[in-house]
């Protein structure tokens, strides 16, 4: 049982780890695969500041980041998305596979998420997908901004 399910489970949290043959790539892939809407897909991308990483967690239909509104939210005068390389060192996994729970940044999460009663999105391994409620997900995440 990987740490992911060991923390799950000790907190008595509703999920579901869905294992699958092939990573997947985008929302909509995942939207296709899981057959729910894109919305439901909630990718974890990290972005760098000139002093920190940040999580970002959205929805599969956030459309384009706005990076000055970011800039804006989180104080700070530079903000792009983390190089592949950068976050396998900061964090330890990769791109595409990154937990929704777990990672250990500090998070801004979209609140369009809460639309759904589970949302999908990563554990950290490249072939499974975690579904959880996105409530859990915030209890889980040091959250410190919200977008939309």
């Amino acid at each position: 049982m990987s740490e992911l399910e060991l923390v799950l489970k000790d907190n008595k949290i509703e999920y579901e780890i869905i294992n699958h043959e092939f990573s997947i790539q985008s929302a909509q892939e995942g939207a296709d695969y899981f057959g729910i809407e894109i919305g439901q897909t909630a990718p974890t991308l990290v972005l760098k500041s000139e002093r920190e990483y940040f999580a970002i967690i959205i929805s599969g239909d956030y459309g384009r980041i706005d990076f000055e509104e970011l800039k804006a939210i989180l104080k700070c005068n530079e903000l792009k998305l983390a190089k592949p390389k950068e976050v396998e060192q900061i964090i330890g996994y990769t791109i595409g596979a990154i937990p929704l729970i777990g990672h250990g940044l500090s998070t801004i999460i979209d609140r369009q998420l809460n639309r759904y009663s589970f949302i999908y999105g990563g554990t950290g391994t490249p072939k499974s997908t975690l579904k959880i409620s996105p409530k859990d997900v915030e209890k889980f995440n040091n959250i410190i901004a919200f977008v939309r």
